[in-house]
């Protein structure tokens, strides 16, 4: 390893439609020659096998039959040639052509079935209580014209949870074991032109597969890719920049042609660049003789003049038009965003972009999207993003998988950086059916296919081979592991350095570390600066910190320092002190990586709340908290003997900066502090409704990007505190609570900064509908998510109001979900009604696709002054890179 790796590059989209004009223009938005379209819409999906085949197709003969698809991610592409003897499913009633499917569930993906429930209150809560395990089966029916005749036709799937089998027309075509992989299967030879074809498409979940809330069913989109023969393979292009200056960038193309023609094939290949639809350069052509079946490369560089940088605040994004012909005949074209920027790790100095040092401020996110589960929507996870980018984040880890490909052109677009990881484990497992059942066959292949697909995104800058996993101990295993993952990285994408998640300190020099570009410590806040004495030559990471745990708007008194005692009720305070012993509150960890500045940066656990893992409630809880007193102990014993059972009473986790429903924590704030210091903001807790502590001492903190602040209550000062060194938050600890007005007034310098009030609040009186966007498209996707608020006469919200809400809808929208943010709530998250949680509740409104107009969204509560809004949904909307 060197002391540092450097990577210029890139970046991406998958294959998209562009017409065959001249290389001197911009494409228009069809293309003849590639034609490719979503196949989401109009399935049919049904539960379980049918009775004749129960135990027939198990997922352990699913993957043996799909290895073949693992050949083209290989280097040794005859590994799994063949299939084993007979068939799979050919003669299954679900798969065949005339099965008559009309009596199942009708339905449009991604689908996650999990989602929908019932919560069994039976289960561990380290899946969510859902019911992700099981077959489901997928039929879709769709016409074939007689012009596709002689092109080859693809199924594209970004990803379906887990084990998937295809079929078409009843003949068994291929599939892939790992839920979080995209991938290609050739519908070609089994194909009907001219007539309807019908896929089906098996899935399969079994027990025990996953540590959190995997989601099930197709969950992520699926496409219909139409070529000529001659075409650029799957993912076929691969762009880097390895020379940058002001002046000029050296742009370098890679270019895949597949010739799946019957006859020799003589092409050449020109790629141009441009800038919006200004051309900016145009390659040399190169030229090459293909036999059939062959696929072979070509590689040009071209030169960019006075490049514009991507970078986090200004990420811009040029394409590259790549045309293939064979005899002078455009016969492939496709459109590929990348963005020319060089990124650095340096031992001693800490991560660089464009040739300036960068703090990483990551967090971690699951790949569920709260009440919308596993089923992917672009809105949601850019809503998400958009969170994440307010409080200060410029860093995402897709903790602990590959993503969906949209949520990379998100990042692009929005100047975000992405550590993208692949496993939770590798052949060691950590759960009975886990990733341990594929490893000796998929690694590679799984791993391939991420990097290919994913290496053209200027977002990405660390590949993450692993997190946590159990052979970091293993001075034999891991080493050996981490050195070959990380020598595929580098044949797939030499331009970025792997790491990987490591909670273990004696990975520190058993010889592991040395097996990573990268190396990324995951809570060792105290092993920086051995670390680096250790290993003066390898670059580090914070890849996972803090894991503060905190429900909105909950505080328990007295205020502890004990890490442990902040759990009461199935709750955790917002004071946020608390966590588990190998955990810390979020200050511990500023002042550590303060003291290391050579450390690249820190990725949190986590940005947001997630289905599963509700740590600290995850266990039998009798045995596992402490509790601050008997009266709690004893309510959480009656609770727990009210529901029939001593199991985890908690769907989702409590480690979130942001609530399950996207409502900000407290925790926000402290990292807006931080990560913002340039933006004016005080943050003031906790709420100011305590009938039964007046008289009582009431810890009051401030989070503020000042450096002091005083504190007034009811007008009158309660001192004046600065920020001492190690110190990221203001604390008044002797405040005796007296109802009225919180108020504190920040300065930084010496000057004014910011203020913020906090007061009580009179009873609760309406309720308030606030959306995100009064506006959306009408394509049946896209989202308005409404908050909606408990608030006293004057629109405050009203801390500790529960009250139930009910919605009605009407004009061209539906209701897709609600939530509160409470990981102690099992109401279903289909509902037309939903009890605040604190004060606040989620509708989450769709359009209705081809229709458009207004969405009338109406809330009434009991007792409350009801509300309603207006959504508009309008006909059409700027398209994104992978419209």
């Amino acid at each position: 390893m060197t002391s540092h790796f450097i990577c210029s590059s890139l970046i991406a989209s998958l294959l998209f439609a562009f017409s065959p004009a001249t290389v001197a223009a911009e494409p228009e938005s069809t293309n003849p020659v590639r034609e490719k379209a979503s196949l989401n819409s109009d399935w049919r999906f049904q539960k379980s096998d049918p009775a004749e085949v129960q135990g027939a197709l198990d997922y352990q003969k699913i993957k043996a039959w799909v290895l073949p698809a693992s050949n083209a991610f290989t280097k040794d592409p005859a590994k799994h040639a063949k299939r084993p003897e007979g068939n799979l499913g050919d003669d299954v009633a679900y798969a065949q052509h005339g099965f008559n499917d009309q009596a199942w569930r009708k339905l449009d993906l991604p689908h996650d079935w999990a989602i929908e429930g019932p919560f069994n209150l039976n289960s561990t809560g380290n899946t969510g209580k859902l019911p992700y395990d099981g077959v489901g089966w997928y039929r879709k029916h769709f016409q074939s014209p007689t012009q596709d005749a002689g092109k080859r036709v693809f199924l594209q799937i970004d990803g379906a949870m887990s084990y998937s089998a295809v079929w078409l027309n009843g003949k068994f075509v291929g599939g892939w074991p790992y839920g979080y992989s995209s991938y290609e299967l050739d519908l070609t030879p089994y194909l009907k032109t001219g007539g309807e074809n019908v896929l089906a498409i098996r899935i399969e979940n079994p027990p025990g597969s996953a540590r959190w809330y995997p989601g099930a069913g197709i969950y992520r989109n699926v496409w219909l890719l139409k070529t000529n023969p001659v075409h650029l393979a799957q993912w076929g292009t691969y762009i880097t920049t390895p020379e940058i200056t002001e002046k000029s960038a050296n742009v370098r193309i890679q270019a895949d042609i597949s010739n799946q023609s019957e006859n020799p094939a003589a092409v050449s290949v020109v790629t141009s660049i441009f800038d919006g639809s200004a051309l900016v350069a145009t390659a040399v052509e190169q030229k090459a003789t293909l036999a059939p079946g062959q696929t072979g490369q070509t590689v040009a560089t071209v030169p960019v003049p006075q490049p514009l940088l991507w970078d986090i605040k200004s990420p811009h994004l040029y394409h590259a038009l790549t045309q293939v012909l064979v005899g002078g005949k455009i016969v492939d074209q496709y459109k590929t965003p990348f963005g020319i920027r060089s990124i650095q790790f340096v031992a001693d100095k800490g991560f660089f972009l464009n040739g300036k040092r960068l703090d990483l401020r990551g967090v971690c996110n699951h790949h569920d999207l709260g009440a919308l589960g596993a089923a992917f929507n672009t809105r949601a996870a850019e809503r998400q993003l958009e969170i994440m980018k307010e409080m200060g984040a410029n860093a995402v880890r897709t903790s602990h998988n590959m993503p969906a490909p949209e949520l990379l052109d998100l990042c692009d677009r929005m100047g975000i950086l992405v550590m993208d990881e692949s496993f939770d484990s590798w052949k060691a497992p950590k759960t009975k059916n886990g990733y341990n059942l594929l490893w000796d066959d998929w690694h590679e292949a799984d791993l391939r296919a991420e990097y290919r697909r994913d290496r053209n995104h200027p977002s990405v800058i660390m590949w993450s081979i692993g997190n946590e996993v159990l052979e970091l101990t293993d001075e034999i295993a891991g080493p050996a592991i981490a050195a070959e993952l990380t020598s595929i990285a580098h044949e797939e994408d030499p331009t970025r350095p792997t790491t990987l998640g490591s909670h273990r300190g004696v990975a520190n020099s058993n010889g592991i570390q040395k097996g990573v570009d990268v190396m990324g410590l995951n809570y060792q806040i105290g092993n920086y600066a051995r670390f680096r004495e250790l290993n003066p030559a390898i670059p580090v990471v914070a890849s996972e910190t803090s894991s503060c745990l905190s429900s909105r708007g909950e505080y328990f008194f007295p205020v502890s320092e004990e890490k442990t005692k902040g759990f009461y009720d199935f709750q955790v305070s917002s004071y946020d002190l608390y966590s588990l012993d190998w955990a810390y509150r979020p200050d511990l960890g500023f002042a550590a990586l303060d003291k290391c500045p050579f450390v690249g940066g820190e990725f949190v656990w986590t940005g947001f709340d997630y289905l599963g893992e509700p740590t600290p409630y995850n266990a039998d809880v009798t045995n596992l908290l402490n509790f601050e007193n008997e009266a709690g102990k004893a309510d959480m014993q009656r609770q727990l003997d009210e529901l029939g059972k001593i199991k985890p009473p908690s769907r989702s986790s409590y480690f979130g900066i942001v609530d399950l429903a996207g409502f900000k924590k407290d925790r926000f704030y402290l990292y807006q502090a931080r990560w913002r210091p340039e933006m004016p903001m005080v943050h003031i807790l906790p709420h100011w409704n305590w009938p039964n502590r007046v008289g009582q001492v009431t810890p009051v903190h401030v989070y503020t990007s000042g450096d002091e602040a005083e504190l007034f209550l009811n007008g009158k000062s309660l001192g004046r505190k600065k920020k001492e060194p190690d110190q990221y938050r203001l604390r008044w600890d002797d405040v005796v609570y007296a109802p009225g007005e919180l108020k504190a007034v920040a300065c930084k310098n010496g000057k004014p900064w910011a203020e913020s009030v906090m007061k009580t609040t009179g009873p609760a009186a309406k309720v308030t509908l606030q959306p995100d966007r009064a506006k959306i498209t009408a394509d049946g996707k896209d989202l308005s998510f409404v908050t909606v608020t408990i608030a006293d006469k004057a629109g405050l919200l009203v801390p500790r109001s529960k009250n139930l809400v009910q919605f009605e809808i009407s004009g061209p929208g539906e209701i897709v979900a609600v939530d509160n943010g409470d990981a102690t709530s099992f109401e279903p998250f289909q509902a037309s009604q939903r009890k605040a949680y604190n004060g606040l509740a989620l509708v989450i409104v769709r359009s209705k696709k081809g229709e458009a107009g207004k969405i009338t969204l109406c809330a009434r509560s009991e007792g409350l002054d009801s509300t309603e809004l207006t959504i508009v949904g309008q006909p059409s909307r700027v398209a994104g890179l992978r419209d």
